[in-house]
């Protein structure tokens, strides 16, 4: 799984062996629970994609900031179509913001030493099969077939979050927000294992903020979304409005249009289910919540320091037993930071809570993180509210997938 760098891979190389790639990583100090939380977050849709066989996480014994992702491909084409998408840099963004600098090798596989058979051992370019799964005597053959079988098998599926934004022209944002809530919604359901579940979009100012949330496969989805006529629709009449022209019919333009849009999701985090709630087996608290985004006019070089601090806020906040906050969720791209909170009970809440301040200890650490003009300060009432009215975004349309309304 070639998850951070891409690079062109050798043109000689041979495209028809299984292909091995190693990605070494060095992660920032203490963002280790982040990384892994993202990497469980990714892997099954990486297990999902075609040509993909296995992959390892692995953790150096001697400095416990460096990390291997090792992934094995029937084929080197396989994976290059696949490290080459669009869909690949979204679906590995989450890992971004853990990582402090990275390493990738890639390698054709030549020979592999398979189980040992009874007069020796058995070199062969298959796939190693597990123990248990194949009979005594069984053929290399069969062996890799009953291997593929197992690593094929699909993981129940997850939910994948990201995050679009990008600017329109100055005096069109009415007809903007016209468009993005006028269209029809489109079938939630993709396939048996994938469904839309949640597109949530804000505005502030000229810009335009897209939330989105998928079960299953974020590729199904995307091009699932893209077929529907009326999005299509909508999306060719926002076309004249957008500051950065596109050209959904250029697959390229239309793809790298996308990647200069897209954000990381940083981290998600929910409110525990309640103890009479388990123990009844009811489903989480239904209380009806209210989506509200704020945008951080965030300090160059500091949007990955400003998303931890607010990450330790929430997840403060969050833990409060039938507490305002619901869920909580930040993507970053940069210096572009988003944070999305689903409040419970009435709109008008405390200005710190809603941006993530803790008096006590974080503000004046935020304050430095953020660009507040000459008197921007965050341990005051009117430098909150100030803030507030500067970041907060406006709600534009929230489509739910019914089982989620």
């Amino acid at each position: 799984m070639d998850t951070l760098v891409h690079s062109t891979a050798n043109p000689t190389a041979d495209t028809t062996s299984k292909l091995r790639v190693l990605l070494m990583l060095e992660l920032h100090e203490g963002s280790e629970q982040r990384f892994l939380e993202a990497y469980e977050g990714i892997r099954h849709q990486v297990a999902a994609v075609p040509g993909h066989l296995r992959d390892q996480l692995c953790q150096s014994i001697e400095d416990p900031s460096q990390w291997l992702i090792t992934s094995e491909w029937e084929g080197a084409s396989q994976y290059l179509a696949w490290v080459d998408s669009p869909e690949h840099q979204v679906m590995v963004q989450p890992l971004h913001g853990c990582v402090r600098g990275t390493r990738s090798l890639r390698f054709s596989v030549a020979r592999e030493t398979d189980l040992r058979a009874p007069d020796g051992p058995m070199i062969t370019t298959g796939a190693r099969a597990p123990k248990g799964k194949a009979k005594a005597g069984a053929t290399p053959k069969a062996k890799a077939a009953a291997d593929k079988a197992r690593v094929a098998a699909p993981a129940a599926p997850g939910v994948v979050r990201c995050a679009l934004t990008f600017t329109v022209k100055p005096g069109s944002e009415a007809e903007v927000a016209r468009i993005l809530a006028g269209y029809e919604s489109p079938e939630a359901r993709v396939n048996p294992t994938t469904s839309l579940r949640r597109t949530s979009v804000f505005m502030l100012g000229n810009r335009v903020v897209r939330a989105i949330e998928v079960e299953g496969d974020l590729r199904a989805a995307l091009r699932h979304v893209a077929e529907q006529p009326q999005v299509r629709a909508a999306e060719e009449a926002l076309n004249p409005h957008l500051e950065e022209a596109r050209d959904l019919n250029d697959s390229e333009a239309a793809r790298a249009f996308f990647m200069r849009s897209s954000l990381a999701e940083v981290y998600h985090l929910s409110a525990p289910t309640k103890k009479s709630d388990k123990a009844s087996g009811k489903k989480s608290d239904k209380t009806e919540t209210t989506r509200r985004a704020f945008l951080y006019p965030v300090r160059h070089g500091c949007g990955e320091s400003a998303a931890t601090l607010l990450r330790r806020h929430d997840e403060q906040a969050i833990a409060v037993a039938g507490g305002p906050i619901a869920h909580s969720q930040v993507f970053l791209r940069g210096d572009t930071l988003i944070r999305v909170l689903d409040l419970r009970g009435p709109a008008d809440q405390d200005p710190a809570l809603l941006l993530g301040v803790d008096r006590r200890e974080s503000a004046a650490r935020l304050s430095r993180l953020l660009d507040l003009g000459e008197d921007g300060e965050l341990d005051t009432d009117e430098g909150l509210r100030r803030l507030l009215a500067a970041c907060e975004t406006t709600p534009v349309t929230d489509r739910r997938a019914a089982r989620d309304a």
